[in-house]
């Protein structure tokens, strides 16, 4: 697979599409190929629909959306990356989807993300208004602002402002991770204890003495019946 697409398909890669010859490649070793072909699938009828060429974000977030991955966009590992204010540029964006396999997957969420943010912009604006203004000869940030009314620059704050709206902390708590910060208060309050009750265990160890073992007694010589 990393041959036919000339080493720009990642190792971890469980399919490639190349559209100029209408081709989807399948890892058969991998599980999910029902999953995957429909992701690639999207990606062929994607670059049918538009002649231009499109952010690897987009082609990405547009794939995982319109196969049914909904699944990404509450994974709990896009809440972490929420949490934790590690939200990447749209143009990092790009280069985390080729990134680690650990990388990526947050990656593919956010990318989901972002295209949901536009698909969620009203009439006459949203996804088909975007792909009408493309079919039309329009580039992509040309479209982007007919179907937001935001340049990319404006509509990368405004997509990373609702994810901290939609996935912050409290959806992170939902989510699962309540369960990771009472983990974690629970190891202080134990460390917290052993550390006050130590000059009390050590106390109470002063002045202790134990005594040598008594010694064993020394062997009986069997008796022997016949005497």
């Amino acid at each position: 697979m990393s041959r036919i697409a000339s080493g720009r398909a990642p190792g971890w890669g469980a399919g490639i599409t190349l559209p100029s010859v209408r081709t989807i490649v399948l890892r058969s070793d991998l599980g999910g190929l029902d999953q995957t072909l429909r992701h690639e699938v999207a990606h062929l009828t994607l670059h049918d629909a538009v002649p231009g060429r499109v952010p690897l974000w987009f082609d990405e977030g547009y794939a995982s959306l319109a196969s049914g991955e909904f699944e990404r966009l509450i994974s709990l590992q896009l809440n972490l990356s929420v949490v934790g204010g590690q939200l990447p540029s749209l143009r990092e964006l790009d280069s985390d989807l080729r990134g680690s396999a650990r990388t990526a997957d947050a990656a593919y969420g956010l990318a989901a993300s972002a295209v949901a943010e536009i698909a969620r912009h009203p009439a006459p604006g949203g996804l088909e208004r975007l792909f009408s203004r493309m079919a039309a000869g329009d580039d992509f940030e040309q479209s982007l602002i007919a179907a937001t009314g935001l340049s990319s620059d404006r509509f990368e704050k405004s997509w990373q402002a609702d994810l901290r709206r939609r996935y912050g902390f409290i959806a992170w708590l939902l989510a699962g991770g309540i369960w990771a910060v009472v983990a974690a208060v629970l190891g202080v309050l134990v460390w917290l204890r052993r550390r006050s009750d130590r000059p009390r265990r050590l106390a109470l160890d002063q002045g202790w003495e134990i005594a040598p073992p008594d010694p064993l007694p020394p062997p009986v010589d069997p008796v022997d019946p016949k005497q």
